[in-house]
């Protein structure tokens, strides 16, 4: 394949029509935004080589100073870290195969009857499209009605489950028309009468039979044959559960596989693997949305709040009706406690599209923020309603339960989190929660190690696991201050691990340790600039401990700021000084009987 730009727009105008045709709509929607995604070219001549020297240098110089003004002013599009190259390849120096795009049959014999089909599919009036396609052997066909199939048996098993279990209930419906469609799509693929689009809807249908190691392997032949498809790789992502089977993987070297690896690595926490792969991508794709959005989401989940806000200050400056992402943008705001923008993004979202599951759970984030739970379950509840897999809204909405004391509610919320996603490990920390708070600290160390396991640099984690081990049932010290030494290396910017670490190692009677943790916490909290019960604290268990082996001046050092304070401490603090008074005063009288013996 031609590294030229040019190449990458043939390849995505061509992927975006042929993906709409068959109704794949979200894949043709992210090949077209990604499309526009590629920088323009600094010249017009449409021949421009990507991988010549001066003429990537040209064209990135070039697209750089005309997206500047495409917010109105913006002084960054995106800023690369040290060290990144500016290719002009998603990947400097990577030979990519030539993957050729296929030609359409839609007019050959029959194409009426496909476009009669294809207007019944979009007026979701599936089993008619099925059946007017009847008999009709052309491959554009032939997936148009299996695809039309199974989305009316996916459209009559949600109508079951609300008739027997209610909007949010579950229940053990089944898609009526997997068993059929896996006999065709099986005969097709072993007879090879069966394209790349058929395969990716026989992923799928083995994918819900529970055959997920067929279902890789379908997938990956599916998008190794039209790489162009992202809802292909997306359903393979999500059987991608582990490293190890991500890199097992028998793919093609097309550019493709960038996007699902950056994607894959994301999901599988690797972020700052998921983080190069995207800033590489950003060589070419210097202007697309999609990767800013990917960009902010990984510093997210990495804990560089600002850096992801000021990325999703300017996805909405350039995209102001954008509700992709900012769903991730909204839980951001959160965490930051920006009551205000979190505001006006719930508004925003609101004008643009109210009824799409994003928006509810912006909405629902922002009542949270105001105290609100009850209203909050309600817009959750509605996100949920209008898709019954959207992990975040489950995981949220069990938080709030929790707010709400309703413990049950709470549970099967976060149960049906891990269903769809086992990875979520904000799901398996709510229901340590849950369980904490029930007294049962067992159960609740079994969830908080499989979210640590999942998200193993967050503090929280590793602190909420450690005050379990500390429980009066389990009284497990030495496995609390494994946990709190794991919280303390992973940036634990509450403050908590280090005071925990001195207390436990004093409980121990390990003074030596615990004067090392409490000496950290005191210069955190100074730094800091934070003053209460801790620093106290740490002051007179330092005074105490200099005092014991003779460092008497650091002593005297520590008790002399306890006189600022008032409380009993400062009455230690001047019993302690003039006790170091006498012990000085003592020492040259030793002193001079030794000289004289």
């Amino acid at each position: 394949m031609a590294s030229s730009k040019e190449a990458y727009r043939v390849e995505l105008r061509a992927a975006a029509r042929q993906l709409g045709e068959r109704g794949l709509y979200s894949a043709a929607k992210w090949a077209a935004e990604l499309l526009i995604g590629i920088e323009p070219d600094a010249t017009p001549a449409p021949s421009s080589v990507m991988d010549t020297p001066s003429s990537s240098g040209s064209a990135a110089s070039g697209g750089r100073l005309l997206h500047l003004h495409r917010s109105g002013g913006s002084s960054f599009r995106r800023r690369l870290r040290p060290g990144v190259a500016e290719a002009g390849t998603p990947l400097g120096g990577v030979s990519y195969v030539s993957t050729p795009i296929p030609d359409d049959d839609a007019f050959d014999v029959g194409a009426d009857r496909y476009l009669l089909a294809k207007t019944y599919f979009d007026c979701r009036e599936y089993r008619r499209a099925a059946h007017v396609l009847r008999g009709q052997t052309g491959r554009k066909a032939v997936f148009l009605r299996c695809y039309a199939l199974y989305t009316a048996g996916e459209k009559r098993k949600e109508e079951e489950t609300v008739e027997l279990e209610g909007s949010l209930g579950k229940s053990n419906a089944v898609n009526q028309e997997l068993v059929a469609l896996e006999r065709e799509l099986a005969t097709h693929r072993r007879t090879g009468a069966i394209d790349s689009f058929c395969l990716y809807l026989y992923g799928i249908v083995l994918r819900d039979k529970g055959s997920e190691a067929l279902a890789r392997t379908v997938l990956v032949e599916s998008v190794n044959s039209y790489p162009w498809n992202w809802s292909a790789w997306l359903e393979l992502q999500s059987l991608c559960t582990s490293s190890d089977i991500l890199n097992n993987l028998n793919l093609k070297n097309h550019w493709m596989k960038d996007f699902f690896l950056a994607s894959a690595h994301l999901e599988l926490k690797m972020h700052e693997e998921a983080l190069k792969r995207y800033e590489r991508l950003m060589g070419v794709f210097r202007c697309s949305d999609y990767i800013q959005a990917q960009i902010a989401t990984v510093q997210y989940s990495m804990r560089d709040l600002d850096e992801a806000d000021m990325i999703f200050e300017e996805l909405l400056r350039t995209d102001p009706f954008r509700v992709d992402s900012m769903d991730v943008y909204s839980n951001l705001l959160y965490a930051k406690e920006s009551s205000t923008a979190l505001s006006f993004l719930a508004h925003r979202v609101f004008l643009t599209d109210k009824y799409r599951p994003e928006s509810c759970c912006i909405i629902a984030n922002y009542y949270s923020l105001k105290g609100q739970h009850e209203k909050s379950v309600l817009y959750f509840q509605r996100a949920l309603k209008l898709n019954r897999k959207y992990l975040s809204a489950w995981t949220l909405m069990g938080h709030e339960f929790v707010e709400l004391k309703n413990t049950p509610a709470a549970i099967d919320a976060y149960r049906r989190a891990v269903d769809i996603n086992p990875r979520d490990y904000r799901a398996w920390y709510g229901l340590g929660q849950i369980y904490e708070m029930m007294g049962m600290p067992f159960y609740a160390v079994y969830y908080f190690r499989k979210s640590s396991y999942l998200q193993p640099n967050d503090a929280r984690l590793w602190n909420a696991m450690a005050q379990c081990y500390e429980s009066d049932q389990l009284q497990m010290i030495e496995e609390a201050i494994k946990c709190y030494e794991r919280s303390a290396n992973n940036n634990d910017t509450e403050g908590i691990a280090l005071h925990q670490l001195a207390k436990l190692h004093g409980m121990l009677g390990q003074s030596e340790e615990a004067a090392f943790y409490y000496k950290k916490d005191l210069e955190r909290m100074e730094v800091e600039e934070r003053q209460g019960q801790n620093f106290v604290e740490a002051l007179l268990f330092l005074a105490k401990h200099c005092k014991s082996i003779g460092r008497f001046e650091e002593a005297e050092h520590y008790c002399t700021r306890l006189l600022d304070y008032t409380g009993p401490e400062r009455e230690t603090a001047k019993s302690i000084l003039q006790g170091l008074k006498r012990a000085q005063s003592v020492l040259p009288l030793m002193d001079i009987d030794h000289f004289a013996m």
